[in-house]
């Protein structure tokens, strides 16, 4: 695939996000991703996942913790097979009410038309204290 078309794959996975279709999201993505979020005490969803299915179990965990109050990718940037999406979010943990905001750095990887590798880079510690 091109690099415009991975944007475009990408692009659409977060418009697939933001409008709850999660089963739609999942079908972006290759039946062994690799699934990376910083290690973060005290939040569940945090850590690494392998496959479509722990992906799946990923997207419901966070579902049950936290409620996105605003999740806005700003840039999408192509190059090869990795797509970096650069953004916003804040969110609201369910239990405590407390709020957590920050950037975000997503590193994507694609191959054959499939999302096969995702990595966060965002400020754990911010959501370690509202988790807390």
């Amino acid at each position: 695939m091109s690099e415009l078309e991975n944007r475009q794959l990408v692009e659409q996975a977060y418009a697939n996000f933001k409008a709850g279709d999660i089963p739609a999201l999942l079908q972006s993505m290759s039946e062994d991703i690799t699934w990376q979020l910083p290690e973060v005490e005290n939040v569940p969803f945090a850590g690494k996942r392998r496959g479509r299915g722990a992906v799946g179990e990923f997207f419901s965990t966070l579902a049950s913790l936290q409620d996105a109050r605003s999740f806005e990718p700003g840039e999408f940037i192509a190059q090869g097979d990795k797509v970096v999406v650069l953004g916003h979010y804040v969110w609201q943990v369910k239990a405590n009410g407390r709020t957590y905001e920050s950037d975000f750095a997503h590193v994507l990887t694609v191959r054959g038309g499939l999302i096969v590798a995702f990595q966060e880079h965002t400020d754990s510690a911010a959501a370690a204290k509202a988790f807390r």
